[in-house]
């Protein structure tokens, strides 16, 4: 099966594999990281192949839907891979972009290590920002049945991947716990130029969500 194959192949089994998925990690969301992907692959001259494939398996098993466990996206990746004939110095890289590429915590290091790796997770970031991660954030909160926003809830990044996992009782607090840290945790200059755009309308559109909350506008 020649790489244009396999992508298609793969690009059906996600839709597949995600159709009716409620929680924001949808294979819209999917579709929307692999365009970002490639992109800012080009741009930064990556394996176009490579990024495109982490990009489509990056969330075929998300730890949140897998009670927490991180390596359960590398272990179904590594397998489909191997099943549609990409050779295993491949696979490992894109199994270690698909183990590697969440946000686990405001004090957890990223260990990305590929430039292939760096253009995926930046796309992924990018779409936790601005109205895509606006839209996104309250659809995962009205999955998880969270509130939307309480003001006696003091909204604090977290440390370490047991906190993270334990936080975000409203949709408002996970701006604080990520999208408003993903700015500068961009790997690549192309990822860094567009997240200002989304970062700036995150900041504004929080702006407006107290005034009205508050009674102000």
């Amino acid at each position: 099966m020649n790489k244009k194959d396999v992508i298609a192949e793969t690009e059906k089994m996600i839709k597949e594999k995600l159709n009716g998925e409620g929680s924001g990690h949808d294979w819209w969301h999917v579709l929307r990281v692999w365009k970002l992907a490639k992109r800012i692959g080009e741009e930064e001259k990556a394996d176009t192949f490579i990024v495109q494939m982490g990009a489509l398996l990056h969330d075929v098993a998300d730890w949140k839907s897998n009670d927490g466990d991180l390596e359960a996206g590398g272990r179904v990746s590594r397998e489909w891979l191997l099943e549609v004939g990409v050779d295993k110095d491949t696979t490992e890289v894109i199994v270690d972009i698909v183990n590697n590429v969440s946000f686990k915590g405001a004090g957890v290091e990223d260990k990305m290590k590929s430039i292939e790796g760096k253009a995926v997770q930046d796309a992924d970031r990018l779409d936790a920002m601005g109205a895509m991660g606006v839209g996104r954030v309250f659809t995962y909160g009205g999955h998880k049945g969270r509130a939307m926003y309480d003001p006696e809830e003091t909204a604090r990044p977290a440390g370490d991947f047991e906190a993270y996992k334990a936080a975000g009782q409203t949709s408002i607090n996970h701006f604080y716990e990520k999208l408003l840290l993903l700015k500068d945790r961009m790997n690549t200059e192309t990822g860094r130029k567009l997240a200002e755009g989304r970062h700036k309308f995150m900041e504004e559109f929080l702006n407006e969500f107290y005034a009205e909350w508050n009674g102000e506008k």
